[in-house]
């Protein structure tokens, strides 16, 4: 019970967005999980967000050895997903107990997924397929299996990173791997399924929005820039210097938007950016390598840090406030081999 209330007051945060004092009104209550998604070990780890312990650890099922890449909560379904790229599905996990509620089949090369935590639909990106499966997560039947652009396929293009906006109307992809200094950000139309329009961005973009305004935020590690796009229209709307810019975290009320420099070694490995003037507000150091994915308490006041790569097993945690933007390095936990993805679980 104490979950579902947690999870109502979750959602009725994300659809408000209402500011910080909004935030601060699920209490300071940070005593959720997170889950990560243990690349190298086939599992899930789960992180209890009071004691900053792991509670559990889960293996995945499936004939191949899995390879969890990203999860997924979402309050519609009240599930759990992981995307299992060595064995082409997408994994539910019951929330509570974490068993195993269902496996549902998408393409080969599961990478990134997305749902909107109040969306109906989870997109998951297969790149060797070059092709979006999407599923409704109230039934778990696919409803369409995505063709990527033939024009960008055809130069290499691969899909990569995905959001779903809160509105619902529109995806968004990224297409890496393409000749030349840039790569794209492709919009679809969540009811056709069709592209409606794209954007050249910096190489290796990465995405993430917010409520809070229109803005499409996209960092972009091998051009060292977080650039702004109108989610309507796909125009530029400011490029800020951010070296390395690669995972995208965004508090729930949309105040601050968080990217981790994965090059860096850790200098300057996460940074804090101001999205109401879409300046960087400063950074901090990181005390491992390969800072990559982010995720973060609904109050914004913690954030949990993936390290990545095939011997890491750290994920770092963070303290942040609407007064203290930047974070402050507050500790780590000792997690599965190659933590990847991760999501916040009421």
């Amino acid at each position: 019970m104490k979950r579902l209330l947690l999870g109502l007051l979750f959602t009725l945060l994300a659809l408000a967005a209402v500011g910080d004092a909004a935030a601060r009104g699920i209490g300071n209550k940070t005593d959720g999980k997170v889950v990560v998604a243990n690349r190298a070990s086939g599992t899930i780890s789960v992180i209890d967000t009071t004691t900053d312990a792991v509670v559990g650890t889960y293996a995945l099922p499936g004939e191949n050895p899995a390879e969890p890449m990203y999860v997924v909560y979402n309050v519609i379904a009240d599930q759990v997903f992981v995307g299992d790229r060595a064995n082409d599905q997408v994994v539910a996990f019951d929330p509570d107990d974490f068993s195993v509620e269902a496996t549902v089949d998408v393409g080969e090369g599961v990478f990134h997924m997305w749902a909107d935590v109040v969306g109906s639909q989870l997109w998951v990106n297969n790149d060797v397929d070059d092709t979006a499966t999407v599923i409704d997560v109230r039934t778990l039947d696919v409803l369409a299996t995505v063709p990527m652009p033939a024009d960008l396929v055809a130069m290499g293009g691969k899909p990569h990173d995905v959001i779903v906006e809160r509105g619902g109307r529109y995806a968004y992809i990224t297409m890496l791997a393409l000749p030349g200094p840039n790569d794209y950000v492709v919009q679809f139309d969540t009811r056709t399924f069709t592209e409606v329009n794209r954007a050249a961005v910096g190489k290796d973009p990465h995405l993430s929005l917010t409520q809070r305004n229109n803005y499409l935020y996209v960092p972009a590690q091998n051009s060292d820039v977080v650039t702004i796009l109108d989610r309507d229209t796909l125009d530029p709307v400011a490029e800020l210097d951010v070296a390395g810019a690669h995972g995208a975290g965004m508090r729930l009320d949309g105040r601050f938007f968080y990217t981790s420099n994965l090059p860096g070694g850790g200098a300057d490995g996460l940074i804090a950016i101001d999205t109401q003037t879409n300046t960087v507000l400063g950074s901090v150091d990181t005390p491992y390598a390969v800072p990559h994915n982010i995720a973060l308490t609904p109050d914004g006041r913690k954030l949990y840090l993936t390290h990545s790569g095939g011997a890491s097993d750290k994920v770092t945690i963070y303290t942040a406030s609407g007064q203290m933007p930047v974070p402050t390095h507050a500790g780590e936990v000792t997690v599965g081999f190659n933590p990847f993805g991760l999501a916040y679980v009421p």
